[in-house]
């Protein structure tokens, strides 16, 4: 599913699908069995079922939703029949909801249907069904303790503070190597067999060789990468060059660039070269203004199906003297 593969990101997406499935559960059930009630009537109804009398505001806070949206919804209840609204003789300016006698009347009738609800709910899902009570009754519990917006603001001013940094390639890093390469070539064209190889297993064919792998990390999360390969003694490539698209426009794709640069002049390298796609008009570019010069025609060992475009990298007159 994809909205699972989300995670986090798609709480509140994956959370509101899960309340449209139960609400329409709950209304076919509700039909089939003949009862005169819908499904998002039952926290309103219920609670005064249980309480009495109470205001819009005390509801609300009870069941967890906005004041307008109850307000809302007690009119719908009240032109249905179900309660009354009237005004609160303490206070004009608020609103008391009793159960009127029609509601009353339906919820009385609705024991079986509850337990039925119960009991086919722990059928059909078993024991998640239990770990997801406790779960939200723990996610319900977290969120009156720390709001999730205070928390998350907490972290993107967190984030927005770490310093970009380069770090070179560690074994739990392999799994980043294959992510952001994977997802940019699927995008863009398709992963052909050598990109397999080589992102499946950078130790054996990116540091066996003697190339080198960086990483731009922010915050501890990985959101870039780059391959400096060795084609032959003291000839690299430059490849695997990617920068997660949602973290566009931190610098990190030129800090990459960077650093896999000044690692081919520490290794004494005498020839870099890449090769790329005219489709990246962004990234030929950023290749320009470090010093790649575009070359006519594709490179004659081209290990790509995609690439048409082959550029050497030319270092400025001052680091060619030294």
């Amino acid at each position: 599913m994809y909205l699972a593969s989300l995670a986090e990101l798609a709480l509140g997406s994956r959370l509101k699908a899960l309340s449209d499935h139960f609400y329409g559960a709950a209304d076919e059930v509700y039909r089939a069995c003949g009862a005169q009630i819908e499904s998002r009537w039952f926290p309103v109804l219920r609670y005064l079922w249980e309480n009495g009398p109470s205001t819009v505001g005390d509801v609300a806070a009870a069941i967890g939703q906005t004041h307008s949206a109850v307000s809302q919804l007690a009119d719908r209840l009240a032109r249905a029949g179900m309660i009354r609204r009237k005004r609160d003789p303490a206070d004009g300016r608020r609103s008391v909801l009793t159960l009127a006698a029609k509601g009353t009347d339906s919820l009385s009738q609705l024991g079986l249907i509850w337990c039925s609800i119960r009991r086919g709910a722990v059928a059909a899902l078993g024991d998640d069904g239990e770990r997801l009570l406790v779960a939200m009754a723990a996610c319900e519990k977290a969120l009156q303790e720390r709001p999730i917006v205070e928390a998350i603001l907490a972290e993107h001013a967190a984030l927005r503070a770490a310093p970009l940094e380069i770090v070179p390639y560690e074994p739990a890093l392999a799994e980043d190597f294959y992510r952001l390469n994977a997802q940019w070539l699927q995008k863009y064209f398709r992963l052909e067999e050598i990109d397999k190889q080589m992102l499946r297993d950078p130790e054996r064919y990116v540091l066996g060789p003697g190339g080198a792998l960086l990483f731009a990390r922010l915050g501890g999360e990985v959101i870039g990468t780059c391959a400096l390969l060795q084609e032959s003694p003291g000839v690299y490539e430059l490849s695997k060059m990617c920068v997660d698209e949602s973290f566009r426009g931190l610098g990190a794709g030129r800090k990459l660039l960077d650093a896999a640069v000044a690692e081919f002049h520490q290794r004494g390298g005498k020839e870099l070269f890449l090769e790329s796609n005219s489709r990246l008009r962004t990234a030929l570019r950023m290749y320009e203004q470090a010093g790649f010069v575009l070359q006519p025609g594709t490179w004659s060992g081209s290990h790509y199906e995609r690439a048409d475009v082959y550029m050497i990298y030319e270092a400025p007159k001052k680091m060619r003297k030294r």
